[in-house]
C-alpha cells in the first residue's frame, strides 16, 4: 500500500481506461485525479502539481508528447513531474520520442492495471532519498556536480534539468565512474530485479542525458563500451 499523500493524475481521453486505472490506484492507497485531454491536464497541473502523471500519448487538442514538452520546458516542479506514458502497441516511435523528451517510463496498451500500479510505485520510490547507489550528499566528477538531496545536476555552476530516472541513472554511473555498467545492471539498480524495462529504454535515457549536457557544454558525459554497457565519461 502507498501513502494517500501520493497524488496521481491520469490523463486519457478514454473514460474506461481512466476508471480502470483510478480503481487500481485507489485500491493501492493513492489519491487520484483525472483529465480527459492534454489541455485539461495542463490546467490541473498548474493548479496542483501531482506526484506523478499517467499520460496517454494520442489525445485530442493537446497530445501527450506536446504536453510533456511544455511541462519539461516550464521550469520548477512541473518540469520535474514524473511521467508514465501510455501508448498503443504500434506506437514504437512515439514511445522512443516520449522517453527522449523526458518521460520516465511507458506501458503498452492493452495493459494490466497491476503492472501500471507496480511501475507507478517504482517511479515514486525514486523520489525517496535513496540508499545505494547514491550514498553521498554531493557527487563531484570533473565539471559535473550532483546534489543528491536536491536532485539537482550542474555543469560548473549551471543547473541541467533532468527527470528522476535520468538523475538516478547518472548518479549510479557517478558513484563508480571507472565501472562499466551493463544495461541489465542499470535496470536492476534503478528498478529492482525482474522489472520489465528494455535495453532500448536505457539507451533512450542515455541519449537524452547526452543531449541535455551537451547543450550545457559537456560533450563527454557518458561513454559507451560497445557490447558491454555504459560508464561515466571524463566530464572535462
Amino acid at each position: 500500500m502507498y501513502a494517500m499523500t501520493h497524488h496521481i493524475l491520469i490523463v486519457d481521453d478514454d473514460p474506461h481506461i481512466r476508471d480502470l486505472l483510478a480503481f487500481a490506484l485507489g485500491r493501492a492507497g493513492m489519491r487520484v485525479a483525472e483529465a480527459g485531454d492534454g489541455e485539461a491536464a495542463l490546467a490541473a497541473v498548474e493548479q496542483d502539481v501531482p506526484d506523478l502523471m499517467i499520460l496517454d500519448i494520442n489525445m485530442p487538442r493537446l497530445d501527450g508528447l506536446d504536453l510533456c514538452r511544455r511541462l519539461r520546458a516550464s521550469g520548477g516542479a512541473q518540469a520535474r513531474l514524473p511521467i508514465l506514458f501510455l501508448s498503443s502497441r504500434d506506437d514504437e516511435i512515439d514511445r522512443i520520442v516520449g522517453l527522449e523528451i523526458g518521460g520516465d517510463d511507458y506501458v503498452i496498451k492493452p495493459f494490466s492495471p497491476r503492472e501500471v500500479v507496480a511501475r507507478v510505485g517504482a517511479i515514486l520510490k525514486r523520489g525517496v532519498p535513496a540508499p545505494s547507489p547514491m550514498p553521498a550528499t554531493v557527487i563531484r566528477y570533473g565539471r559535473l556536480t550532483l546534489d543528491v538531496d536536491a536532485w539537482e545536476a550542474r555543469v560548473d555552476a549551471e543547473p541541467v534539468a533532468t527527470t528522476a530516472t535520468e538523475f538516478q541513472l547518472l548518479a549510479l554511473l557517478a558513484t563508480m565512474p571507472s565501472k562499466v555498467f551493463s544495461r541489465d545492471v542499470i535496470i536492476d539498480r534503478l528498478h529492482g530485479p525482474g522489472f520489465a524495462m528494455t535495453d532500448r529504454t536505457v539507451d533512450s535515457h542515455v541519449r537524452n542525458l547526452r543531449a541535455k549536457f551537451a547543450r550545457a557544454g559537456l560533450d563527454d558525459l557518458v561513454e559507451t563500451r560497445s557490447g558491454v554497457g555504459y560508464r561515466l565519461g571524463r566530464c572535462g
